[in-house]
């Protein structure tokens, strides 16, 4: 046994060699999985408080408990608050893409290790956005669901990719003004047979890569507090600050 331990650990460490970790933003050499360089580091930026009390935009500046921001006074939003990892920029927009469309799958731990800070406590369950099962079928995996998967094994929060479902295939949203967003992602989305034993009462954290306009995630909001959902929470990696921008 012990020589059968020696000769797995002798492999390893050639794996290590041949294959060393890298930034998940520009691929140089770090000292371990999932570190970014010093470079794509300090061009990140960390969100989280201050920030709106409805939609958790960050603030420049502590407004008070309970503060919000003119457009959740105004349209007061359907969820319980958007918590993201970093705000969307390039380094955040390429991790995003690899995962995406390049199939790095390990780039949702890495997304998965910058949420963790701000899992809701009280979280009950994870629901990933879902994909609509042609674009499933052609990608081969929902970017969401890894990453929703990554931060359950990791906070031991039941992750239940087949809760929600997008019945209806979307456009991309991207150009389209908020009433023709809305319009694209009405009646998209429905609860599975079994959700509503399972959301009742309960807190719900909905798990994306990027949020963007706001409206698929709205859909999707509302379908589960249909569902009998006591509160719905976005956590994602990446969110859109500036109007126009979005992963491609």
């Amino acid at each position: 046994m012990a020589r059968l331990r020696d000769y797995c650990a002798s492999l390893l460490r050639i794996a290590d060699l041949a294959l060393p970790p890298r930034c998940p933003g520009c691929g140089t050499i770090t000292p371990a999985d999932h570190r970014f360089c010093a470079s794509c580091w300090t061009s990140l930026r960390f969100l989280g408080p201050p920030w709106c009390a409805a939609c958790h935009a960050p603030f420049d500046h502590d407004r008070g408990e309970g503060a919000r921001c003119a457009a959740c006074i105004a349209d007061p939003p359907p969820h319980d608050g958007i918590r993201a990892a970093v705000a969307y920029g390039e380094v955040a927009r390429g991790i995003a893409l690899k995962l995406k469309y390049s199939g790095r799958l390990a780039c949702a731990g890495t997304m998965a290790r910058a949420m963790a800070r701000l899992m809701p406590e009280e979280a009950d369950l994870l629901v990933p956005v879902p994909l609509h099962r042609w674009r499933l079928w052609s990608r081969g995996y929902n970017q969401a669901g890894l990453v929703a998967a990554a931060l359950s094994r990791a906070h031991g929060v039941p992750s239940m990719p087949d809760l929600l479902r997008r019945v209806r295939a979307t456009p991309v949203l991207r150009g389209l003004g908020g009433a023709a967003r809305a319009r694209a992602v009405a009646g998209a989305f429905a609860l599975a047979p079994q959700a509503r034993a399972r959301l009742a009462g309960k807190t719900v954290v909905l798990v994306d890569d990027v949020h963007t306009s706001g409206a698929t995630a709205a859909a999707c909001v509302r379908a589960l507090k249909r569902g009998g959902a006591a509160r719905v929470i976005l956590l994602c990696w990446a969110r859109v600050l500036t109007e126009g921008e979005g992963v491609d």
